[in-house]
């Protein structure tokens, strides 16, 4: 067995990328972005007003002007602002030539052709040419999440074809004889498979493809010949259940015949001791625990980490830092732990929580507060890492 810290280090010097692709932009929320996006053109592509108003000479302000033109957005001027003149402007046109000043219209009073400023103003409120972007300079950079935010930008250089990392595939397997799927109700000694599609929709929400190989019998030839097709067809398996030590668990038998290395089978950390990881050269493995908490725990902490960095992003567990409502105790301390919380006003507090097969605990989570091995006790009041989930 070895301490969670020493398996998280494994997993991420495990990683091998994959390849990339170039994908319409409109596709690519969620996905890794692979390469530096750099500006084609200038960031506004000249002086143009910020709001609607008159756009004048700053030396004129005292006096009432002239209207000459009305320019909208879209426009392009066709007049010279001289003296004692101003052109009636919208926002985003361009600033005419001769004004180096625009005055929001609500600090004028306008009678017939004429403009008279009522307010003085201390900006220009002129967006000016390339004070936003210029031509060349990078705006994206490559390694990021793509976000919907991040599609305006994508629309505003033309860049249209977005090389992005590839989607890892990841076959999973739900092992064991007592599991009947969620379609059917369970009989005596049955338990629908809740892992195997918990898992799928964890890979899925992170941008990768989930391929589901069904539940897997309490044979070795069964579980074999599912793994065996699962890595044919995947960069990385996951089996859930058959891990443990128990008479009819055979994955790692099974992992080591199909060619994977196993690198590590205990963790001392809770829930999740009995987490495996192993590869081949080119193919990967989790084993992961048969009960619901310690699987989506344990995906969550190793295995999110180890896909991402497959497509070449560097993911880092969004943390805040919240106070305990309540003490928080445990009674062994000999592995870290990880306790499902929610946050209440501010606080953290203990979600109900009856261990690792208690799958509705994650329900009114909204993150997860550990134990460092040997502590037993958080006080109240205490400053608490509340890793989001």
């Amino acid at each position: 067995m070895i301490n969670f810290e020493d398996a998280y280090k494994i997993v991420k010097n495990s990683v091998k990328t994959i390849g990339t692709e170039r994908i319409p932009f409109m596709n690519s929320v969620n996905r890794i972005l692979a390469e530096d996006v750099k500006s084609d053109i200038e960031m506004p592509p000249f002086d143009k007003s910020a709001v609607d108003g008159f756009a004048c000479r700053a030396e004129d302000l005292d006096m009432s002007l002239e209207i000459i033109e009305v320019v909208q957005a879209g426009q392009t001027p066709s007049e010279t602002v001289k003296k004692g003149q101003c052109t009636k402007i919208m926002t985003g046109a361009p600033i005419p030539d001769g004004a180096d000043t625009v005055v929001m219209v609500e600090y004028t009073d306008t009678e017939n052709n004429t403009v008279t400023m009522q307010r003085k103003q201390s900006k220009t409120n002129i967006s000016y040419r390339a004070e936003d972007v210029k031509e060349g300079q990078t705006v994206l950079q490559k390694g990021i999440l793509i976000k919907p935010q991040n599609i305006a930008v994508f629309a505003s250089v033309g860049y249209t074809q977005v090389l992005v990392s590839k989607q890892v595939k990841v076959g999973i397997i739900s092992t064991g004889d007592e599991l009947t799927e969620p379609e059917n109700k369970p009989g005596m000694s049955k338990i629908r498979n809740s892992n195997g599609y918990q898992l799928r929709a964890q890979v899925e929400a992170m941008g990768a493809k989930a391929a589901y190989y069904g539940i897997a019998k309490d044979t070795y030839d069964d579980t074999y010949e599912k793994v065996t097709k699962a890595l044919t067809e995947n960069d990385v398996i996951m089996l859930s259940g058959g891990v443990s030590v128990g008479e009819f668990d055979f994955v790692p038998e099974v992992l080591e015949k199909a060619g994977i290395t196993i690198l590590f089978d205990s963790v001392a950390v809770t829930p999740g001791k009995p987490t495996t990881f192993g590869k081949s050269e080119n193919k990967f493995c989790f084993g992961l625990p048969g009960n619901p908490v310690s699987s989506f725990v344990q995906f969550e902490l190793l295995a999110k980490p180890f896909l991402y960095g497959m497509m070449g992003y560097d993911f880092k567990a969004p943390e805040i830092k919240l106070p305990a409502a309540k003490d928080f105790s445990r009674k062994r301390t000999e592995r870290k732990a990880f306790i499902p919380v929610h946050i209440v006003k501010g606080e953290v507090k203990r979600v109900e929580y009856h261990g690792s097969a208690h799958i509705h605990a994650l329900s009114s989570a909204d993150g997860l507060i550990s134990f460092p091995i040997g502590v037993n006790t958080i006080k109240k009041g205490e400053l608490i890492d509340v890793r989001q989930i």
